[in-house]
């Protein structure tokens, strides 16, 4: 299989992975759900951190000086906080996200542009090895879950209908594939820039798990048991040191 293969299915499973689970757990129970959700984003934590910090940013210090690396994470921070007040990134990860309904054509939107980056993210990391890619879209599809339930929620509230709200969430999920291209091409032209672009999607991850899951954690929005908070990270952790472990 060829790499560009493996890339663009990787990005189906970053972004259709989350949709379709999120699409299943909108048919259970709302007590249940409310139980469900708040555990994997707890767990999205540990993925995104352990992916992030033990995947993509030792592979861009392997081939650039620290300096480099650090200031293309520091850029991406950046970069991430201006698109969230652009709103362009906003997250949800729960049914009762407080959003107008004129607000919700901004959910595809910004939706369908995180799900740009995601598939260039992974793109890069496939194109490293095919190992630091599976973790990427692992780590990438356990946050999607969380905050595409939070989504349905928003555009189901706005009036839209089950079948709309899936239909436009597939569509923004497609504008994956389209980033793992255009993310697969640019490493394929310029193959030097590929550090600079895992030490920027470190950014992503680190961004999202730090500045809006955590702190979601710590207020007690999606759970309040601190001990289940610390086990699941820790089991997203786990998955990723044990997949990098297997690919060895």
């Amino acid at each position: 299989m060829s790499l560009l293969s493996t890339a663009l299915g990787l990005s189906l499973l970053g972004s259709f992975g989350g949709l379709s689970v999120a699409s299943t757990l909108l048919l259970f129970n709302e007590s249940l759900r409310t139980k469900i959700v708040p555990w994997l984003v707890s767990y999205a934590v540990g993925a995104l951190l352990g992916a992030s910090l033990l995947g993509l940013i030792p592979e861009a210090l392997a081939e650039l000086p620290p300096d480099r690396v650090l200031g293309s994470l520091l850029a991406g921070i950046v970069v991430f906080f201006i698109l969230e007040k652009l709103v362009l990134l906003r997250h949800c990860h729960t049914d009762h996200c407080q959003v107008h309904g004129a607000a919700a054509q901004m959910v595809i939107i910004g939706d369908a542009f995180h799900n740009f980056i995601d598939g260039a993210i992974i793109a890069a990391a496939v194109l490293t090895s095919v190992p630091l890619g599976i973790n990427t879209a692992i780590a990438i599809a356990a946050h999607e879950i969380p905050q595409e339930v939070g989504d349905f929620a928003i555009l189901l509230h706005s009036g839209f209908s089950r079948k709309r709200a899936m239909v436009l969430n597939v569509a923004s999920g497609a504008a994956g594939i389209a980033g793992a291209l255009v993310g697969y091409s640019m490493v394929s032209v310029l193959p030097h820039v590929r550090p600079y672009i895992l030490a920027f999607s470190s950014a992503s991850m680190l961004y999202i798990a730090m500045s809006d899951l955590i702190p979601d954690l710590h207020r007690g929005t999606v759970d309040r048991n601190s001990l289940r908070q610390v086990l699941l990270i820790a089991a997203g952790i786990g998955t990723v040191m044990l997949l990098g472990r297997l690919s060895h």
